[in-house]
C-alpha cells in the first residue's frame, strides 16, 4: 500500500509495532527496510527530521490482520 504525509510519527510507529507479521518499507530502488526494527524506524525519523521529503512511501504488511490496521491508521490518522 502506498502511503503518504504520516502526521503522527509515534501513533504510526504504534501501529507498526502492533502488527503480528513483518512489515516493510520499500524504497523507490526496492529495498525493503523491516520497519518493526527500531534501526529502520530511527533512519526513517532521521530523514524526515532532517529536512528530507518524504513524498510518498509503499508499506507492504503480509499478514491480513496487520493490512487492516494499517489501512485503518490511514483513514483514521
Amino acid at each position: 500500500m502506498k502511503v503518504e504525509n504520516i502526521s503522527n510519527i509515534d501513533k504510526f510507529f504504534d501501529v507498526i509495532n502492533s502488527c503480528k507479521g513483518k512489515v516493510e518499507l520499500v524504497t523507490n530502488e526496492g529495498d525493503r527496510l523491516n520497519l518493526k526494527s527500531k534501526l529502520s524506524q530511527f533512519v526513517s525519523l532521521a530523514k524526515v527530521f532532517s529536512g528530507g521529503e518524504i513524498e510518498e512511501v509503499e508499506i507492504v504488511a503480509y499478514e491480513p490482520e496487520d493490512i487492516t490496521k494499517l489501512m485503518e491508521f490511514m483513514i483514521d490518522g
